[in-house]
Order: structure tokens, then sequence, then C-alpha cells
């Protein structure tokens, strides 16, 4: 029992040596945040002296670098500060509330309090400059952008001015719906048929009819079709067909015998004389009579099978270079087993009379074929735009 007590004792002073060793290097790190996130849950459920002092030192570290840090960037009066100025002074709030739910505390007769300061003036006014920033520089961006980025800067910007104005600005909705709509790549897919075997289009169109999840973002969208000649895509990628194999149509049969013996009425025994003969009861004596029958069971295989080979190639359109190529393959088969039987089908069995009711059926066409290899075929070529969709940004 003494040893268990000794145990036991040894493992809560390592605990509360990593614990504290643990609020120690964040506060060595500058992570005074974390720190008071830490002791102050702690200090909710026990007042301790040591979470109380590693709480003190973090709240007043961490408020000395906000306020040193905002007193630098006001005098520095650069507009693109503001936003800046803003989080700090939002981490002083938020900071103060978090310290307010513990203090004022007394532990071991030292009082930890903190006198209350109104950050609010300060936020609504940097906030306001941050946004007045944001949407300037927007606009700005908007009008002069040369390239996709540039657009997609100005989204951002004006989206951040748009959440910190609350309504201050009429035109920012459609300034923000511009820059998404000129930040976005279209890309176009295409099927282009190389192989000697031409396929209907509504084939070909099968082919690229999947699910684009995954392959869209926010700033890149496919299509998969021309739903608009005023469209100018950024990209194009085509699905090449370099390669479509149909095997002839195969037919294989095989013979198989089956035989068995089965009653075929009777016969009466005869005496010497050629008499029937009588059994004690004066009944006749007869016997059962047997004979062979046989069946011939031809099992025919239909097979045909189709193999096709391609390549996605991925081309930036504006100027025009080819990113990207990545090949793709699938392969699918047909199969069908039917049978007849010649002879006595009492002789089979009842697995094989069962292969009877199978009758033969016509070979699918060539595109036929084609289409029932599309299941197969379809996840292959998406899975190789999925993954070199890198290229397109």
């Amino acid at each position: 029992m003494y040893t268990m007590k000794k145990i036991f004792m040894l493992l809560f002073s390592v605990i509360l040596t990593v614990g504290c060793g643990s609020a120690t290097k964040k506060l060595q790190k500058g992570d005074y945040d974390a720190v008071i996130d830490k002791t102050t849950k702690k200090l909710i459920r026990k007042k301790d002296a040591k979470n109380a002092i590693q709480m003190d030192r973090a709240f007043r570290m961490a408020n000395e670098r906000d306020l040193e840090r905002i007193k630098y960037l006001k005098m520095e009066n650069n507009p693109d500060n503001y936003d800046e100025i803003f989080r700090r002074y939002a981490d002083l709030k938020e900071r103060q509330s978090k310290v307010r739910t513990v203090t004022p505390l007394t532990v071991e007769g030292k009082t930890y309090s903190y006198a209350y300061v109104d950050y609010d003036e300060e936020i609504i006014k940097a906030k306001r400059k941050a946004a007045d920033f944001f949407y300037a520089n927007g606009k700005s961006l908007l009008e002069n952008a040369l390239n996709k980025d540039d657009f997609r800067d100005a989204y951002y910007q004006l989206k951040t001015a748009s959440e910190y104005s609350g309504g201050q600005f009429g035109d920012i909705d459609k300034l923000i719906y511009d820059a998404h709509m000129k930040g976005i790549s279209r890309v176009i897919v295409e099927v282009q048929n190389l192989a000697q075997i031409k396929l209907p289009r509504k084939v070909e169109d099968e082919l690229i009819a999947f699910d684009n999840r995954g392959l869209e973002s926010e700033w890149v969208e496919y299509h998969f079709k021309h739903v608009d000649d005023q469209i100018d895509y950024d990209y194009m990628v085509v699905v090449k067909l370099l390669s479509i194999f149909v095997s002839p149509d195969e037919t294989s049969d095989i013979d198989r015998q089956y035989s068995k013996k089965v009653s075929d009425g009777f016969e009466y025994v005869l005496d010497s004389k050629g008499n029937v003969m009588k059994d004690t009861a004066g009944n006749d004596i007869k016997l059962q009579k047997f004979k062979d029958i046989t069946c011939t069971l031809i099992e025919t295989q239909q097979t045909k099978s189709v193999e096709i080979r391609g390549e996605v190639e991925m081309t930036a359109l504006s100027p025009s270079r080819l990113l990207h190529k990545e090949p793709f393959g699938a392969s699918n088969l047909f199969e069908h087993s039917s049978a007849r039987s010649v002879g006595d089908e009492g002789a089979l069995t009842e697995e094989a009379r069962l292969k009877t009711e199978q009758e033969k059926i016509p070979f699918p066409t060539d595109v036929e074929m084609v289409m029932m290899c599309t299941e197969t075929i379809k996840p292959a070529i998406r899975n190789a735009i999925y993954v070199n969709r890198r290229y397109i940004k």
C-alpha cells in the first residue's frame, strides 16, 4: 500500500511538472494567448498560485507586445496597417475578456486584478479605416488588373472591405461579383477521336459526363460543352482517343457426354419349357429391365473484347502552350454462355439441363462494345484530369 502511494505521488509530480513546463515553453516562445487559454481554464476549476502567476505574466507581456506594435503601426502612418491595428485591438479586447472570467483573484495573499480598458472606439476606428483601404485598393486592383491573380486579390480585398464596412459601400456587391467572375479560370473539356472506329456524338459526350466535384475550386470552373459562344476559355482539356481495338466475334464449343441407366419395363422369367415361372404365391415371376441412354451437351462460349487507349492533353489558351499529357486506358469483355443438347436429355444432370435454357444471343456491335466500356473508362479519364488539376490555375 505504501509503495502504491509513493508511485501515485511520483506520477502526480511528473504530470504537474510537465504541465508547468509546457506553459513555460509557450511563454518562452511568445505564445502568450495559448498560456492564457490554458491557465484561465485551470483557474476556473481551482485557484492555483502557479497558474495565476503564469496567466498574469502572459497577460502583461501579450498586452505590452500588442500595444507597442500598434504604436509603431500608427507612427508609420501606412493605410495598409489599419487591418493589423484592428486585429491587434480585437486581440486585446478578447484577451481582457478571458482574464476577467477569473479576476479579481487572490491566491496565497496576492491579488490579481486589472483595470478595465474600453477598446471599442479604437477597434471601430481601425476597422473603418481598414475597410476604406481595402475598398479603395480592391477597386483599383479590379480596374487595373493585368491577370487572374490581380482579380482574385481584388476579390479578397473587396470581400474584407464588405465584412468590415457594415454596408458602407453601395456598389461593393457588384464589384465583388465582377472581381470573382473575372478571376475565374474556365476550362473547356472536349473529346477528340483519332481512332479508326468512329463513334456517335452521344457516345463521345458520355465519356466526359462525369461528376466534376473535386475538380472545381473557388477559382476553377469546368465546362463539358460550349454553353455560351461569348465565353473566353483559359484552358482546354482534350480527351484524345488514340486507339479503339475491338476483337472479332469469337465462338468456341465444348462437347460433354452424359449417360445413364434407366428403367425399360420388365420381362417374365421362363422355365426350360418356355413357360412363365410362378412364385410360391402363384404369381408370375418377372424382372425389371434397364437400358443405357446418352446425350451430348454442346456448350457455346461467346466472347468479344474492347480496349481503349488515349491521353488527356492540357493546354493553356492565352498564350497557347501545352501544359501536360496524361495517358489513360480501359478494357471490357463481353461473355455469354449457352448450350444445346443432342440425344436423350434424360441422361443430363440437373445442372447440365439448366444450361440448355440459355440460348445463343447476337454479338454486340463495335459501337455497343465501346458503350459498354464507358463506365470503365470514365473514371480513368476523370482520374487523369484530377491528378493533374494543379496545372489549371
